[in-house]
């Protein structure tokens, strides 16, 4: 991974668009199933809306049927896990390494070899092709 990115607030409201930054830079989350990766099956890389840092392979992702896309692992070293306790509940947040935005949460009721479902908004995410 490269050296972490450091942008100011505004600076990241003229990078992103509206729905991206409210994603990405103030911990939303889009509705269930309107994602655009949540069918989506192409091979390939995910990587951070904001900064590009790759994520997730396709090879990771599975149908959790929750709504959001999901992968049962990440790339070595390509998010942070931090505790989250919003909305009356703990949770382990996800965000990117590089820049900090917001990715979505993990759960341990993933498929094998992990036992993990990274649960990740697609507005967090763009697609790379192999």
């Amino acid at each position: 991974m490269k050296s972490k990115i450091s942008k100011s607030e505004e600076e990241w409201k003229k990078k992103l668009s509206p729905e991206e930054f409210h994603i990405l830079r103030e911990k939303g989350t889009e509705a269930p199933f309107t994602g655009k990766y949540v069918s989506f099956n192409k091979k390939g890389k995910y990587v951070c809306a904001g900064c590009g840092n790759e994520l997730f392979d396709s090879n990771t992702k599975f149908d959790s049927h929750c709504g959001w896309p999901s992968f049962h692992d990440t790339k070595k070293e390509a998010v942070n896990l931090n505790d989250d306790n919003s909305h009356g509940m703990h949770r382990i947040e996800v965000t990117c390494k590089k820049c900090g935005g917001h990715l979505g949460h993990i759960f341990d009721d993933g498929p094998k070899p992990t036992g993990k479902r990274y649960c990740i908004n697609s507005i967090s995410l763009k697609f790379k092709d192999k």
